[in-house]
């Protein structure tokens, strides 16, 4: 029974989240860890979770990042790619230098520096989407070439995430062969979702494929007609089967959830033959409704839950490294605002109220941060509590800013940018 009212006692802080997001209208996200703080340091959630709520937040933060990648529509990505890469580069970074640099100047530790860096990469687009969509803006300029460089900037530190990690945590060394060896791996797991993407989901089969008997003309999209009413329980273990692919392959399974739901397209799910009356709950939208459902409502928050409730109010603690979070949210605030905004005016072609909103809108952390904080400190111990304590308190800060700078920067926004 104590499973069952740890768990009970989570989902009320979920919903005490949602609440509290929708006032002040700001990610559920920080109010989730905020929840699971609150709970740890009051005796009602254990410092230790049982093994069913870690392994439930575990498939959580997968469901997590599949759903990310599954609302991202490939063919805009694609074509942002071209106006957009400089944002992306610069904007990505230069943020990973700063909080680089600043973490070797803190604690002199470059496996530390490294998650640092990492943590403080990719940008929460959905966080400034939200925020531009309350200020009618999420149909500008500048809000496209946010949401493509805050992609680009996600698949890049997925990317670092599979180098970085098992270098920091020393299950490889950092000789070059040993280097090579992990790239190598990433590189060959993003093959693999590669040629499923080209090869294997669509529903006449491309490539080498078209010449197997039987295979020629099949495709997901058949998987999807003869499993009608359980297409969302097919898409589950489609993103469970490639998370345990990326596992395999020495890469955290959330890696693989994200690339699981980037390749899922559209298309795959409006060419299956609907019910006889027409309608088909099941369909794209359908089936994306539940899996948002299941994982930005009641299995994935768990997770944020949970990593919040490593945050024990050490207040010794929390005033020591407030020197540290102020250093650190500093820099990374004109970090990331001169060069995403430079960028953006100088490669991708925005005037300055665009580029500047560009840098405003990329300040937000996503939740890629907060996966590699529990992986870094949870699962190896890589993080010293200040370091822990100083990034929790710093993506807090990045976030809060996001919808106040957009509020405030709108009305020079609006008199000069232009607005599809």
């Amino acid at each position: 029974m104590l499973i069952l009212e740890h768990l009970t006692i989570i989902w009320i802080g979920v919903l005490i989240a949602h609440y509290l997001a929708k006032l002040t209208r700001l990610t559920p996200v920080l109010f989730y860890l905020f929840m699971g703080a609150i709970y740890v340091n009051v005796g009602l959630l254990p410092a230790v979770p049982g093994e069913f709520i870690t392994g439930f937040a575990e498939v959580g933060i997968i469901l997590i990042m599949f759903a990310l990648g599954f609302e991202e529509n490939v063919g805009n990505f694609v074509s942002g790619i071209k106006r957009s890469w400089g944002i992306a580069f610069f904007g990505g970074l230069t943020p990973f230098l700063t909080a680089y640099f600043v973490a070797m100047y803190l604690w002199g530790d470059i496996n530390i520096a490294l998650v640092v860096g990492l943590a403080m990469t990719a940008t929460a687009v959905s966080l400034t989407l939200v925020s531009l969509k309350s200020e009618g803006l999420n149909k500008s300029r500048a809000a496209t070439g946010i949401m493509t460089a805050a992609v680009l900037d996600d698949v890049a530190s997925l990317a670092l995430v599979a180098v970085i990690i098992p270098i920091a945590t020393g299950a490889s060394g950092v000789d070059i062969l040993s280097i090579t060896i992990i790239i190598g791996k990433a590189l060959g797991f993003f093959v693999v979702v590669g040629v499923l993407s080209s090869w294997v989901l669509p529903t006449e089969a491309r490539g080498p494929l078209h010449l197997i008997p039987g295979l020629g003309r099949f495709g997901i999209a058949h998987i999807f007609s003869l499993s009608r009413g359980q297409r969302t329980l097919v898409v589950l273990i489609y993103v469970m089967l490639i998370a345990m692919a990326s596992h395999l392959m020495g890469l955290h399974p959330a890696v693989g959830a994200y690339m699981a739901g980037l390749i899922l397209r559209e298309e795959y799910f409006n060419r299956v033959p609907r019910t006889g009356d027409g309608k088909d709950e099941e369909d794209y939208e359908g089936t994306k409704r539940l899996i948002d459902n299941v994982a930005f409502v009641w299995i994935g928050p768990v997770f944020f839950v949970d990593l919040g409730a490593k945050i024990i109010f050490d207040w010794d603690l929390i005033v020591s490294i407030l020197p540290h979070f102020a250093l650190l949210t500093g820099a990374l605030i004109v970090g990331q605002i001169v060069s995403a905004g430079m960028a953006a005016r100088y490669t991708g072609g925005f005037n300055f109220a665009e580029s500047v909103m560009i840098g405003l809108g990329m300040l937000g952390r996503a939740e890629l941060a907060f996966v590699v904080l529990n992986i870094a400190y949870v699962e190896n111990n890589i993080l010293s509590d200040e370091a822990f304590y100083t990034l929790m308190l710093t993506a807090f800060a990045l976030n809060v800013a996001v919808p106040v700078c957009i509020k405030l920067w709108k009305p020079t926004f609006v008199k000069t940018a232009q607005l599809d």
